[in-house]
């Protein structure tokens, strides 16, 4: 295994470790934290600052070293979870993010000084500190130092009359150690400084002179712990031992012999000088005596839990099996299609080939499949920085973050999301002191919410602010030439022209707002994503931004319709049912337009052959086709000429591959090899009840 593909599971480790540190903090401040919560926040930590150590990361290694001390204050209890100091960790933490995007971009390292003054401070009202704290203290040969002197810490514990038994540990890191970045040297020292004494070194796997491979570890330690070492940090120290090292913790009671190493496959390269050596010159001590009790056996999953097994696989190999999925589909669409030209009807084959193929894209997708928390655990940090540049205090509530969806779509909402978050906090919400004058608690609230609907997945941003002016935005878009003076507009329609491009209301430009670039940029990542946006807006209480997006990018289930000679496909999603309707039950009003009872309540018929300029498309209602679709305006009735087939479709993009088209969301390959494009239900459903928000006319 190469460096840079050890150091990349390294900022994969700190991208987890990072999460954890951020969910806990939350639960501190929410004051539903207790010790062990403290303790995983002060382990993740542990980690980062251990493998920066290792990777030569000094300016993360020093950060994470000063706030690691004030965690251990924490955790000890020299120090309580005021909310200051809450405050202060949160804001440790966002430096401490900034440093690992540093170290792992190779830029150059975040201005961290103000924050480390004052976790210095901190730090020195829990506990003593050395006169000099700017750096990691380092021994001369490298080996980090402890920062507090163990010994007179100890005598100054009251201990009960009989000290803990200590732990004894059996380590063997494995042959292919030095190969995954498991050098034992760093982890020995560190074992060292926390009062661990070699009992043995394990010989039995050193070979012969002729048969000695320098760039394999044979070697294996039993050592004695103080047993005042919690078993929790003492696992912690083999957080990123790699895969083929064994570690066995029991107490003195047990009998610890280094176990058998485990097989894997031997990987070449050389190993550091400073592991070498550190092999040869360990001390041999005499073996621990017997005892009955088997030692208990600790994993190197990293700290996780066993529960469940994991592995890491490089996105483009999931995104080739993914695509060769697609392809899949289509190649099994297509034989079924040639079969049926040949008069072969239904063979248990053939549908056992379309439910095969049918479960395997499913495992595939929701291999791709990933919870938005991904994405709205920046919110917080986001809500911060907001929170410090505009004074306003804020209370963010988030719903359904473990809502699934394709990878595809979580990695490209982070942008429209960052522009709701924070134009929700700096346009929708009051200042402190406007709240109170209304009625309202100082602190304002921002909900973040997601949730599947209807084969789609919804997320909504909500404050409970000043809501929208529409007298205000109506007089912003005359000034600016977005409608006429005369135009005669709902409110609903004056609430969208936010999203018109250049629109802004805001009286000043900041770094915050107030170039108008953002709310139209949020429609078009959108729209670019098959989704659409809408806001619906109380005067005075608040408002709401729901943005609605597709699953997945990659397949869907579609109806296949023809519209005069062309072949369009409608997400099934959408479909409610289709029918044929009877003699008279078509109400026509006005030159075009058409309405139908379904069962009580009159549907707009909107005829698809008219929206898209199709020729020879059938003009009748009563000889065509009607499908009922669910859109977020309602229902609303498509009009075609017939239904040709129901199919699993690969979705290409026509962005990608030709240009955006309104009203159709992609295009697809059919069974018998022609191109169908993909009907956006909702975009021609706004467009025919004249949705001046999403601008499509242009």
């Amino acid at each position: 295994m190469q460096l840079d593909e050890i150091q990349a599971i390294f900022f994969q480790e700190c991208e987890e470790g990072l999460a954890t540190v951020e969910t806990n903090l939350a639960e501190v401040r929410d004051g539903a934290g207790d010790g062990e919560t403290i303790n995983t926040i002060f382990r993740a930590v542990h980690s980062i600052k251990g493998g920066a150590g290792a990777f030569g990361f000094e300016p993360l290694q020093c950060f994470s070293h000063h706030l690691e001390t004030v965690l251990d204050l924490l955790r000890t209890r020299e120090l309580s979870a005021t909310p200051d100091l809450v405050g202060l960790l949160f804001a440790a933490f966002d430096v401490l993010s900034d440093h690992v995007a540093s170290a792992q971009s190779g830029g150059p390292a975040p201005a961290d000084a103000a924050v480390l003054a004052r976790l210095e401070a901190a730090a020195s009202g829990g506990a003593e500190q050395p006169a000099d704290a700017s750096a990691v203290p380092v021994a001369e040969d490298g080996a980090e130092e402890m920062d507090f002197d163990l010994d007179a810490l100890m005598a100054d514990i009251d201990l009960p009359a009989e000290a803990p038994a200590p732990w004894h540990v059996a380590f063997r890191p494995g042959r292919a150690a030095f190969d995954n970045g498991g050098d034992p040297l760093p982890l020995l020292r560190e074992l060292e400084a926390i009062g661990a004494s070699v009992l043995s070194l394990d010989l039995d796997a050193l070979p012969r002179l002729h048969a000695l491979a320098v760039d394999e570890c044979m070697l294996g330690w039993t050592l004695a712990v103080p047993g005042t070492i919690a078993r929790a940090d003492l696992e912690a120290l083999f957080d990123f031992m790699p895969d083929g090292a064994v570690v066995t913790i029991a107490t003195h009671e047990a009998t610890v012999d280094p176990a058998p190493e485990a097989t894997a496959p031997t990987l070449r390269a050389t190993p550091a000088p400073a592991a070498a050596a550190a092999s040869k010159d360990a001390p041999v001590a005499p073996a621990a005596p017997a005892a009955s009790p088997p030692p208990a056996t600790v994993p190197d999953d990293g700290g996780k839990a066993s529960g469940s097994a994991t592995i890491r696989v490089e996105l483009d190999k999931l995104d080739r099996l993914v695509n060769l999925v697609g392809e899949l589909v289509i190649t099994q669409a297509m034989l079924a299609q040639r079969l049926s030209l040949h008069g072969v009807g239904a063979i248990d084959e053939l549908s056992d080939l379309d439910h095969l193929t049918r479960d395997l894209q499913e495992s595939a997708m929701s291999i791709r499949a990933q919870p938005v928390k991904s994405v709205f655990s920046r919110v917080p940090r986001i809500i911060r920085e907001l929170e410090a540049g505009t004074g306003k205090r804020v209370r963010l509530e988030v719903e359904g973050e473990m809502t699934e969806v394709d990878k595809t779509v979580v990695e490209r909402i982070g942008e429209p999301l960052t522009h709701m978050i924070r134009n929700a906090v700096d346009h929708g919400l009051e200042s402190p002191e406007d709240r109170v004058a209304a009625g309202k608690p100082a602190e304002g609230a921002v909900r973040l919410a997601a949730e599947h609907r209807s084969g789609r997945i919804v997320i909504s941003v909500s404050d409970d602010g000043r809501g929208i002016d529409t007298a205000k935005v109506r007089a912003k878009a005359v000034e600016r030439g977005i409608i006429a003076p005369d135009a005669n507009l709902s409110n609903e329609e004056i609430e969208n022209l936010i999203f018109a491009p250049g629109f802004s209301t805001a009286a000043t430009v900041s770094n915050i707002s107030g170039r108008g670039v953002g709310m139209d940029v949020v429609r078009r990542n959108v729209q670019a994503l098959g989704g659409r946006i809408g806001i619906t807006s109380v005067f005075g209480k608040g408002s709401t931004f729901t943005l609605t997006l597709p699953l997945t990018l990659a397949i869907l289930d579609g109806m296949v319709v023809s519209v005069g000679a062309q072949t369009y496909v409608i997400p099934l999603a959408h479909v409610v049912e289709s029918l044929r309707p009877q003699a008279g039950e078509v109400r026509r009003f006005g030159p075009d337009a058409a309405v139908l009872d379904v069962r009580g309540d009159y549907l707009p018929i909107l005829p698809v052959g008219r929206l898209l300029g199709v020729e020879g498309s059938c003009a009748e209602a009563s000889a065509a086709v009607l499908i009922v679709v669910e859109t977020d305006a309602g229902q609303s009735i498509l009009m075609v000429d017939g239904i040709q087939d129901q199919r699993q479709v690969v979705v290409k993009s026509l962005e990608a591959n030709y240009a955006p088209v309104a009203g159709l969301s992609g295009a697809t390959v059919l069974g018998d090899g022609r191109v169908a494009l993909i009907l956006d239900v909702e975009t021609l459903v706004q467009r025919q009840r004249g949705d001046l928000a999403l601008g499509l006319a242009a």
